[in-house]
């Protein structure tokens, strides 16, 4: 029973997102300022793309908006962001739009 609580928490650690280390999360805060803004408005409540603000996206999924960003959604002006952000950096962008 030990082995099996061990086997449960190594699994559980392996899910969660690594952290990218302070350059890159500076450079992902601009890149969501500068070129998600450009769209979303700044700040993200709106404007070509629909609001980025923690009330617009409470209802919406972490794997229903990593897909957006990662693969883009088709018929709309936004692009897949696959070529520049990891899934992990991804992740912790949408951690970062559901913070007040």
């Amino acid at each position: 029973m030990r082995y099996c609580w061990l086997l449960i928490g190594l699994l559980s650690t392996c899910a969660v997102a690594e952290q990218p280390n302070l350059q890159r999360q500076q450079e992902l805060l601009n890149m969501l300022k500068h070129d998600c803004g450009s769209c979303h408005g700044l700040p993200p409540k709106g404007g070509l793309g629909p609001s980025l603000m923690p009330e617009a996206l409470a209802d919406k999924s972490d794997a229903l908006l990593a897909d957006a960003i990662q693969n883009g959604r088709a018929g709309t002006a936004m692009p897949p962001w696959k070529s520049f952000l990891t899934v992990d950096e991804t992740a912790w962008l949408i951690q970062r739009l559901r913070q007040p």
